[in-house]
């Protein structure tokens, strides 16, 4: 860990008088024995790549630290994002709001800057907050003591980072991104009122895409053969335009120098392998950063020019997957120092009595499945996120089959401050569920909703909502358009757990889909979604 630097708190301000009179908290109380909460968020880590999760794929590249969470908390098998995709999810997390509800439906437009967000609530009940790492919301922090963020998707090396002493200007540190939130985070911990609870946003900007190692990791896995997904030739037969039409195939939509750092490579027309986009990826090094980092590339990619003439398009493809994984498990590599670092940091400070820690992801993310990357889709791996959460007094080691979405973190945090739920909150707080040790509760939901709106040229993903239950699923697609018919696809998971069926025309699911039909029309009207 690098040399600490202090952090300044800063207390109060009129706005949270203004949101303490209106929920009814005495922003002044405080017992001092409220429960602190530790939120641990990446960007875009798949369930695939965390080894308690089981996938072939986390067993050749552990993850020892993020597992001995697991082992002392609950690892949730059943957790959902509302919208997979990055922004819109962080604003879910911020308001306890669905995507139409908090106007942040899609990455490039403004939330609705008259919402409450949730940390404002908590400095209300009496908490101190903060938040270090990846913001990436086209609005101000608000309702902080103090933050530390990322200038828009942030640097992997020497990123610029904002504060509120900083006066709206980024200043540039020198080291690793996930090296350096995870200091700041601890600086935190180190310089806040102790005679307050905490709640702590530690957001990572990795495993993002392009998947950029620290210097130290760079040749990590490199002799380990990840094994193809089930789905890696996936032909879409039976799935509609949306899966036919999308650009997130490893084998065409992948960037040879971006994404995949296949310097020198010739013939390229991807728009990624301009000195535009290698200048973006690499222009916050120094001079003698990038000569390692062109140095440690070069040893693989003289192997693949050496061979490419003799190397069929299965070959390229194979080595395309091979590249795109080893980088992505090595960035996740120092993200699990990181959880490591944490971990440490509470326990010999003996605050694990008193703290609750969440580890999950923006959203889940394609390793290779259907022969993609990426995310967007309703579809299982980015549907659905990691969560694992400790909560003191539980058994450890559970795992939990309730139906929870990143709506329920607001509810969450809020029940834990003794503050009340805002009546627009759709979202249920999980304390039930971590007091029984990751158990459903009875009358608990049956049903979550998704929608996704960011239909692009990038990755051509159509708009569509959904219903699912479990086992379930109805995904209604839509082109805003009009180019494309609307369509729906409904899925077994229990009989096809890959969703390669679809079987919105077997009769013998017809009782089924209409009742999800149903449901889905209910669901809208419910939460007032007026668009699909």
């Amino acid at each position: 860990m690098k040399k600490s630097i202090e952090i300044p708190i800063l207390f109060g301000s009129a706005g949270l008088a203004a949101v303490g009179a209106v929920t009814g908290c005495n922003s002044q109380k405080d017992n001092g024995k409220r429960m602190n909460i530790v939120y641990i968020m990446c960007d875009d880590h798949s369930f695939q790549t965390i080894s308690a999760y089981g996938h072939a794929l986390s067993q050749l590249a552990p993850t020892p630290n993020i597992d001995r969470l697991a082992a002392q908390g609950i690892r949730f098998d059943r957790a959902y994002v509302e919208n997979s995709l990055s922004t819109p999810s962080r604003a879910c997390l911020m308001t306890g709001l669905y995507s139409h509800q908090n106007g942040q439906t899609m990455l490039s437009n403004v939330m609705d800057s008259t919402v409450t967000f949730v940390p404002q609530l908590m400095q209300a009940a009496g908490y101190q907050t903060a938040v270090i790492g990846k913001w990436h919301m086209l609005c101000e922090p608000k309702g902080f003591d103090t933050f530390r963020v990322l200038r828009d998707q942030g640097e992997y090396y020497n990123p610029v980072f904002k504060t509120p002493e900083s006066k709206g200007q980024y200043i540039r540190e020198e080291g690793y991104t996930t090296d350096l939130i995870t200091d700041h985070a601890i600086e935190f911990l180190e310089n806040r009122d102790k005679d307050k609870p905490f709640l702590l946003y530690v957001h990572h900007k990795a495993p993002h895409r392009s998947w950029m190692p620290d210097f130290k990791y760079l040749d990590l896995y490199e002799d380990v053969e990840f094994p193809l997904p089930e789905t890696f030739y996936d032909d879409y037969a039976t799935r509609g335009a949306a899966m036919q039409e999308q650009r997130m195939r490893i084998e065409q939509d992948m960037s040879m120098l971006y994404d995949l750092k296949l310097y020198g490579y010739e013939g390229s027309t991807h728009e990624y392998d301009g000195p535009r986009m290698l200048e973006y990826a690499l222009g916050s090094m120094t001079d003698e950063e990038r000569e390692r980092w062109y140095a440690a590339y070069a040893r693989n990619n003289a192997s693949f020019f050496a061979n490419q003439d003799k190397m069929t398009e299965e070959d390229i493809l194979k080595w395309k997957y091979q590249r795109y994984i080893k980088d992505y498990v090595r960035v996740i590599k120092s993200v699990d120092d990181s959880v490591g670092e944490i971990l440490d940091y509470l326990e010999a400070n003996g605050l694990m009595d008193n703290t609750m820690i969440v580890y999950t992801s923006d959203q889940g993310f394609y390793m290779g499945e259907h022969g993609w990357f990426d995310k967007r889709f309703m579809y299982e791996e980015s549907f659905r996120t990691p969560l694992i959460v400790y909560y003191p007094g539980g058994k450890g080691g559970k795992t939990s089959q309730t139906l929870v979405q990143n709506l329920d973190f607001g509810p969450t945090f809020l029940d834990i401050a003794g503050a009340p739920q805002p009546e627009n909150m759709y979202g249920v707080s999980m304390l039930p569920v971590l007091k029984k040790d990751g158990a459903t509760p009875r009358k608990w939901r049956e049903t979550l909703y998704y929608h996704f709106y960011d239909h692009t040229p990038e990755h051509n993903v159509l708009r569509h909502d959904g219903i699912f239950d479990s086992r379930y699923k109805l995904i209604h697609f839509y082109d805003e358009t009009g180019a494309i018919p609307s369509y729906e696809e409904f899925f077994d998971l229990q009989a096809d757990p890959n969703e390669l069926n679809n079987v919105i025309d077997d009769p013998k699911y017809k009782k089924l889909v209409d009742k999800f039909s149903r449901q889905l029309t209910e669901t809208r009207a419910k939460i007032g979604v007026t668009e699909y």
